[in-house]
């Protein structure tokens, strides 16, 4: 295959690596491999740009996105739209879609998975038609994901300590909030702290990501209104891999969902795929079957 890889200099495990270097090997890797690869190396404000124009041009069979879960989600929208094939090196902070995939961590293993991997179709999930690859999220994650960029970090290491800040604030004070949905079985009300919507049901495990992404379901996740000590034990049983069974934590898969905030606040926001957005009054959710072609990365020995 003719490849384009799109290397963000500024996403945190890029920017301490000889990027140069780094092409380098990535062109042997993929050459050995039978492929043909193209480095791109950008800005990040020129990260999704050239996403686009790369997804656009007939002389490549797949495009490479490296970085966090942001910007392999905004990539996958890319290709899904133009019907190119994506794969992904794990550059950010939790890649928690590549973990899903099986995509190695560390991103020198990750390139020799990528190149002896094997194109396939996976589950593409969407809230208004916006598609995400991980998870939307409104009520605690939001509330996290706000304090946390309010907060000045330079590192990985530093945002993982941001992010524990920041749980340690919203504990204070966890949002309640009403919500409506509809699913298979009619019309439901609830009031709750936190709603999180996976593309395929979760695994059980400290860091939860979908088992599998082919099952043509999406996980739902309805938090019920918890005090400050509830938010804390299910903190705990998240990092401990405990959460399903936690009594707070209700679970549906379905194929699809509506979700209305008949109180919604003007300033409310969501979260899809780490990134903050405004939250609106009416959230239509939907899985879509084998809808994103995507370079499966090898196992390694």
């Amino acid at each position: 295959m003719r490849i384009a890889a799109i290397l963000n200099r500024e996403s945190g495990t890029l920017r301490t690596m000889d990027i140069d270097s780094f092409c380098k090997e990535a062109v042997d890797i993929f050459a050995k491999a039978g492929h043909e690869l193209t480095c791109k190396v950008v800005t990040g404000k020129d990260v999704l740009s050239t996403i686009e124009e790369l997804a656009d041009d007939d002389m490549f069979d797949a495009i490479i996105a490296a970085g966090g879960d942001g910007t392999i989600s905004s990539a996958a929208a890319i290709a899904h739209e133009r019907g190119k094939t994506l794969g992904l090196l794990p550059a950010g902070t939790m890649n928690l879609f590549a973990r899903a995939l099986g995509v190695p961590s560390d991103i020198s293993k990750a390139l020799h998975a990528v190149a002896q991997g094997r194109v396939g179709k996976i589950d593409l999930a969407t809230a208004n038609g916006r598609p995400f690859v991980h998870q939307f999220s409104v009520g605690i994650h939001a509330r996290l994901v706000r304090i946390r960029d309010s907060m000045t970090y330079g590192s990985r290491l530093g945002k993982m300590f941001a992010s524990l800040r920041a749980i340690a604030a919203a504990a204070v004070n966890p949002p309640r909030f009403e919500v409506e949905f509809e699913d298979g079985s009619g019309r439901h009300r609830r009031v709750v702290s936190g709603i999180a919507v996976s593309n395929n049901p979760l695994e059980d495990g400290p860091m939860p990501v979908a088992e599998r992404l082919n099952t043509g379901q999406l996980g739902v996740y309805f938090a019920d209104s918890v005090t400050t000590g509830e938010l804390v034990r299910l903190v705990i049983d998240v990092f401990t891999g405990r959460w399903r069974a936690n009594p707070q934590v209700t679970e549906i898969k379905t194929s699809g969902m509506v979700l209305q905030f008949p109180k919604r606040k003007g300033d409310a926001r969501a979260v899809i795929d780490g990134e903050l957005i405004e939250l609106d009054r009416r959230v239509e959710l939907k899985i879509l079957p084998q809808a994103l072609s995507m370079i499966l990365p090898a196992k390694l020995d």
